[in-house]
């Protein structure tokens, strides 16, 4: 029986250059290294694990492979200018449903991510 999401993992070519771009660009610390520097683990303040692999062999970063993890953000406009201006590439400009507003980012390797915000009610 499923339990839960135990986590949501990326695979990656240059765990360096991924390791920057989830640390530095969009901030988040990282919770656990393993393997040897292959597995890097992000748990999120709010709950919920992010994780990037090396050692998912033949499996290569896609920003069209289907799932994708999304990110809750305080500041939608905010952190999308700033994400352009420090050149992270965008798949979709910021599109709005009836409860929320988002847009999709790709990551240094390739993989697409959501930012997401709940619209106030």
């Amino acid at each position: 029986m499923i339990k839960k999401i135990a986590f949501t993992m990326y695979p990656v070519e240059n765990m360096d250059r991924a390791r920057n771009f989830y640390e530095q660009t969009l901030g988040i610390e990282n919770s656990k290294i393993s393997a040897e520097g292959a597995w890097v683990e992000y748990d999120l303040p709010g709950g919920g694990c992010f994780a990037i692999t090396t050692l998912a062999r033949g499996i290569t970063p896609s920003a069209n492979a289907g799932g994708s993890i999304a990110f809750e953000v305080e500041n939608l406009d905010d952190l999308v200018s700033r994400l352009k201006s420090d050149g992270v590439k965008f798949k979709t400009d910021i599109f709005s449903s009836p409860v929320c507003r988002m847009a999709v980012a790709l990551d240094s390797e390739g993989n697409a991510f959501t930012l997401h915000q709940l619209k106030k009610v």
